[in-house]
């Protein structure tokens, strides 16, 4: 049995948006289908992706074996669903990214079997323990794998009509160095990719299921080999026409991309339509500080502006709170966001993931917090000590997502954006919307047309598009739908934090009035 546990909501998880398309999920856990094809397939499967359902009491009964994988933000929902299995005398076997960089409390929470690193290794190690009759313990590696040999994902093992994008991975591994990034911790920095036959026939097998919608290239820095990029975008792109281009793509990518015009071209020629650049800040001293050179080569905003025009829409993350950031940092965030055209910008305060050169420098420096959230989100606070008061970072914060998901904002930011953003270059035949598409069509034209105070600037808007980029309408109002899903996100955020921040203030009062306890005037010294 396959889990999947429960996501909070985060940036990402783009929930009134879905709730439009009748979609439950944005993406698949594709770590949990790789490893159901890596392990030996004369072995019963079943999935259950929590984001979607429940597990059900048939599936606990059937199940000899429960695994289960999950990144940092599926803390809770993790380590509950392990104590769950337990107690129905499950064997538990735990891998993925937060039981690599976090062992002991998966452990703790009662797992059998860590199954850690990467699994095309640590899998088949896992059989033979089971084979050898063993019933516990931990396997990992410092080997990294050739993916080449990694077998097409179980996609027939997912709920298909519940997501709105398929996962796909290309590669591992990037050849940057930034501080506080855990991937080069987790991949290595050197990239590692799959070969482009290989990747068609995932792409094959999605087809066959069926799948005709979008396609998110999951890689961390998916040009980090630009040379075999090219390699799969050359055959992908006549992949694509050969099969009437069934998927439009996305994907994470440096900022090196805009250098690159034969490679932006061969991108778009595979129906890619967007890309996600980790932009940070716009303040290139911290840029350097964090050790993210290949930010601080050209200018950001030009970089934003040939990726528009070649025609990949930007999406961009942002964080605030580097060591020795000056007063206003979300404000020069702000402003860096509007004048590039970015329609989404996630923003999120700064986080020591594990084992990252950050977290060993703040650990070495006593900077860390024990007693901070460890879900890491958009929605928590930092878990060190800044070198500037918290309070005034997080105030900040909730001021920046705040402005930045207003309708007004968004919609101008949107607008802009479109209207220089590169026609397509590819050519899908018509087909006849579904009567979901014009369900969804039909809210986001009455919240956002009519509803709203924005409904001028809305229908301005649209029509502009129809007049200045016609080509690019219906990606336009798709991108307008995604703002349903901020304008009830950032309340969240606004919460959670204003929450947390007090949570903080009541601990650090508490901690200086024990160091005054002697003085009977502890508490008014205090205030």
């Amino acid at each position: 049995m396959l889990i999947y546990p429960v996501f909070p909501p985060t940036f990402w998880s783009y929930d009134k948006s879905l709730e439009l398309v009748n979609r439950k999920v944005l993406l698949p856990p594709l770590g949990l289908i790789t490893v159901a094809a890596i392990l030996p397939q004369t072995w019963e499967f079943k999935l259950c992706d929590r984001n979607i359902r429940e597990v059900t009491e048939e599936e606990w009964d059937w199940a000899e074996i429960v695994i289960f994988s999950a990144m940092i933000v599926q803390k809770t929902d993790l380590l509950t669903q392990i104590k769950e299995a337990k107690l129905r005398g499950k064997c538990v076997a735990v891998g993925g990214p937060y039981a690599t960089s976090v062992p002991s409390e998966v452990q703790e929470a009662g797992a059998d079997f860590l199954v850690l690193d990467e699994g095309e290794i640590t899998l088949p190690m896992f059989v033979e323990a089971l084979q050898r009759g063993e019933t516990q313990g931990t396997i990992r590696t410092e080997e990294k794998p050739d993916v080449t040999s990694t077998p097409i994902p179980r996609y027939d093992l997912l709920e298909l009509d519940a997501y709105d994008s398929m996962s796909v991975q290309f590669s591992r591994g990037c050849p940057f160095q930034c501080e506080f990034c855990d991937i080069i911790i987790l991949y290595g920095r050197k990239p590692r990719t799959k070969t482009p036959t290989q990747l068609l026939k995932e792409l094959d097998y999605l087809y066959e299921l069926g799948w005709r919608r979008g396609v998110f290239m999951v890689d961390d820095n998916f040009i980090g080999n630009k040379r075999n990029v090219k390699l799969l975008l050359k055959e992908l792109k006549i992949w694509q026409k050969d099969h009437q281009y069934p998927f439009r793509f996305n994907t994470e990518a440096s900022v090196d991309l805009a250098q690159d015009l034969e490679l932006m071209e061969l991108m778009v020629e595979s129906n890619f339509d967007a890309v996600f650049l980790g932009i940070e800040t716009p303040d290139e001293e911290s840029l350097k500080l964090t050790k993210k050179f290949q930010n601080t080569r050209d200018s950001l905003t030009d970089t934003i502006d040939i990726l528009i025009r070649a025609g990949l829409r930007p999406m961009a993350g942002f964080i605030i709170g580097f060591d020795g950031e000056k007063t206003g940092a979300a404000t020069r965030i702000i402003r860096f966001v509007e004048n590039a055209a970015i329609p989404t910008a996630m923003f999120g305060m700064l986080q020591a993931l594990p084992h990252t050169a950050l977290w060993h420098r703040l650990e070495k420096e006593g900077r860390l917090r024990v007693d901070s959230k460890q879900d890491i989100n958009q929605s928590t606070l930092m878990n060190f000590v800044p070198t500037r008061p918290i309070e005034d970072i997080a105030q900040e914060y909730i001021e920046a997502f705040w402005t930045l998901y207003d309708a007004e904002n968004f919609l101008d930011r949107t607008y802009r954006c479109f209207l220089k953003l590169g026609t397509p270059k590819c050519h899908p035949p018509f087909k006849f919307p579904s009567w979901v598409d014009l369900r969804a069509l039909a809210i986001v034209i009455w919240r956002q047309g009519f509803k709203r105070n924005t409904r001028w600037k809305f229908w301005h808007h649209f029509f502009g598009i129809l007049k200045h980029n016609t080509p690019v309408w219906e990606h336009y109002l798709t991108v307008c739908a995604h703002n349903e899903h901020f304008l009830e996100y950032r309340q969240i955020v606004r919460q959670e934090i204003e929450d947390q921040l007090q949570e903080f203030k009541a601990r650090e009062k508490q901690k200086t009035l024990q160091k005054l306890e002697f003085n009977p005037m502890a508490e008014k010294i205090y205030d």
